[in-house]
């Protein structure tokens, strides 16, 4: 099946200095046309897949053929999760929990796709985007991530927040911005299974925006200041500062 072409000018996120390229992500039913599919012989994690998009800087696709070394296929509703990890034990035996009813109780709160809604999931560069992504996932230096939710709330005054658990983090970036319609940013140091595959820097920010949020997060990237003169040292900061409230005190005595 064609994929909805990209209707967006995404190039502001190339422009933006990132270390790896964002990644539009797009779940599909029907097998997506024009593009390839991740090697059979790969065995990673979904974690791992969505950096392999970013190494390899090329698009494809993930399905149930595809091996997936963790709990990627469960929360894409390919698979279920077997009993002895539904009940859990796995995260006690990690240490992450103290017993087995605090795992459990932490599964009420992660998004699953349904059974059998999704059977492949697009993976593709912003600079090789030709569809248009469910969501765009970024990863960032805080001084980055800074500027991506400025480009948020610029427009709309909305609070920035983020969700995840000690685990399972790859649904919170993908599947929970997709089903819930909210921009979501996290540090992947605070998820065990990122934390643990060392996939980024410490002070890297994964931030998603799904479709929704795009067209306003782009036209604000496009209009705002990128870089604001009072974050760069303290000086500049208490100048600009003082001045502003020292413009504002003259002007209001004629309002």
């Amino acid at each position: 099946m064609k994929l909805s072409p990209l209707t967006q000018d995404l190039s502001i996120f190339s422009k933006l200095g990132f270390e790896h390229p964002p990644i539009g992500v797009k779940f599909s039913f029907f097998k997506p046309d024009g593009i390839e599919q991740l090697s059979l012989d790969k065995n990673l994690s979904l974690c791992e897949i969505f950096k392999e998009a970013q190494l390899t800087g090329t698009p494809f696709y993930f399905s149930a053929e595809n091996n997936e070394t963790c709990v990627g296929k469960v929360i894409l509703g390919m698979a279920d999760m077997a009993p002895v990890g539904r009940s859990g034990q796995i995260g006690v035996r990690l240490g992450v929990f103290k017993e087995a009813r605090n795992n459990y109780n932490l599964y009420k709160y992660v998004e699953k796709m349904e059974k059998g809604v999704v059977n492949y999931v697009v993976f593709s560069p912003v600079d090789k985007l030709s569809y248009d992504p469910d969501v765009l996932v970024i990863t960032a230096t805080p001084h980055q991530a800074e500027i991506v939710l400025r480009a948020v709330t610029y427009s709309t005054g909305e609070l920035y927040t983020s969700l995840t658990t000690p685990v399972i983090g790859c649904s919170w970036f993908l599947v929970y911005p997709f089903k819930t319609g909210k921009v979501n940013y996290f540090m992947p140091t605070l998820v065990h299974g990122l934390s643990g595959r060392k996939l980024y820097n410490e002070n890297t920010v994964i931030i998603s925006i799904p479709h929704q949020w795009l067209p306003t997060v782009t036209n604000n990237l496009q209009e705002m200041k990128i870089e604001l003169p009072s974050h760069i040292d303290k000086e500049h900061y208490y100048a600009e500062f003082g001045q502003i409230l020292r413009d504002l005190e003259k002007e209001s005595q004629n309002p």
